[in-house]
């Protein structure tokens, strides 16, 4: 990224931190590390006594990425991480589109964002609060932070005294049920590889066996189209949709067995697997079982979009949408600006683009979000 976009940023995001407040709880056990509008990470081992020092930092330096540790220190800003005395860490899911194998991401590449891979990423955090957090952990809404990263997803903070005490192997267990690593089908199928009737999971029962049952009906609610993305052949995704009622029924009385299948045992083990990653695979492990990872701070600005990371509500998540609510400069300003190739985007309800190698005015959090994007320059 050039130096005249970077001055230009860096003078909005000192706007921004001059107008805002950050509050952090328990600040003065933080690490925090700090990025440029060219690496997320520049530099760590940063702690603050208050949340004054921090504010004035913020304003004083307006870093393009504020990041700071899930875990709590004696001493944030010692080094070598020993000498810091981990005190106990928030587990923090990640969540992101790019990691959803959506088609549209294929149209529109890894850098950008629309609305379908919004409404996707929205949809697997609920499923993680609501399937997972709390109904399998018993995590209660109050423990529950969430907030968009700023640029494609969401991270979720459980925020439990006895949660923030575990190590990084139990957080492994943890991520590991989620994802359904290593999961032994036979638990909720134990007939599988038996001759007579598939015996299975009924929709209203505890834990994975009930969400393999539950999402089968769901897909079979859909269209064939999203039984053949499962890996199941033509004829027999049609056998199932035109015998739906039939199999949805089975499966809400345990029987799994209402239609004849070619080597039926092989056939659901390939399908509930993948049902099973289905379930999951937004969310990143890594971030999740390290104790010492550094995450957003919420609340501040990303570097690649000048959106921001904002704190939302459980009740006010399902209508929130990132690309109007996370708005940080929307002052009637427009700005001139060269793009040389961009796919459509929205943002504030307006659609803009695609563009390509050509001269537009556009207003200024567009503009910003086109230039931190680094498809676009600043026009004289």
């Amino acid at each position: 990224m050039n130096e005249k976009i970077i001055n230009f940023a860096s003078k909005l995001f000192k706007q921004y931190y001059s107008n805002s407040f950050i509050k952090i709880d328990k600040i003065e056990q933080k690490e925090f590390g700090f990025g440029d509008f060219n690496n997320k990470i520049s530099f760590r081992h940063f702690s603050f006594k208050n949340i004054n020092e921090f504010n004035s930092y913020a304003i004083s330096k307006a870093p393009a990425y504020i990041s700071f540790s899930s875990a709590y220190y004696k001493n944030p800003s010692a080094r070598p991480m020993k000498n810091k005395v981990w005190l106990g860490s928030d587990l923090i899911f990640d969540l992101d589109a790019n990691d959803l194998d959506l088609s549209c991401i294929k149209i529109h590449g890894n850098s950008w964002v629309c609305k379908n891979c919004f409404d996707n990423i929205k949809n697997e955090t609920i499923k993680l609060i609501e399937d997972f957090l709390i109904p399998d952990f018993g995590f209660s809404k109050n423990e529950l932070k969430i907030n968009f990263s700023g640029n494609r997803g969401y991270h979720v903070h459980v925020l439990n005294k006895a949660v923030a005490e575990l190590d990084s192997d139990a957080r492994k267990q943890i991520s590991n049920y989620i994802k359904a690593d290593n999961i032994d089908l036979e638990i909720f199928f134990p007939t599988l590889n038996k001759r007579g009737p598939l015996i299975g999971p009924k929709p209203d029962e505890f834990g994975w066996g009930g969400k393999l049952a539950k999402t089968m009906i769901s897909l079979l609610n859909k269209n064939i189209e999203e039984l053949i993305n499962l890996g199941i052949e033509k004829q027999i995704a049609k056998k199932l949709i035109k015998n739906k009622a039939e199999v949805i029924f089975g499966i809400t009385t345990g029987n799994w067995d209402k239609i004849s299948i070619p080597k039926k045992s092989e056939f659901w083990k390939e399908i509930l697997k993948k049902i099973a990653i289905k379930q999951s695979n937004s969310i990143d492990k890594n971030v999740t079982n390290d104790i010492h990872h550094l995450i957003r701070v919420p609340d501040t600005l990303h570097g690649e979009t000048g959106l921001i990371a904002k704190t939302i509500s459980l009740n006010d998540f399902d209508k929130f949408d990132p690309m109007n609510d996370a708005i940080a400069f929307d002052n009637g300003q427009k700005i001139k600006i060269h793009v040389q190739n961009s796919p459509k985007f929205y943002m504030k309800n307006i659609e803009f683009g695609p563009f390509d190698n050509e001269d537009i005015e556009i207003p200024l959090y567009a503009g910003l979000y086109l230039l931190l994007k680094n498809v676009g320059n600043l026009r004289d």
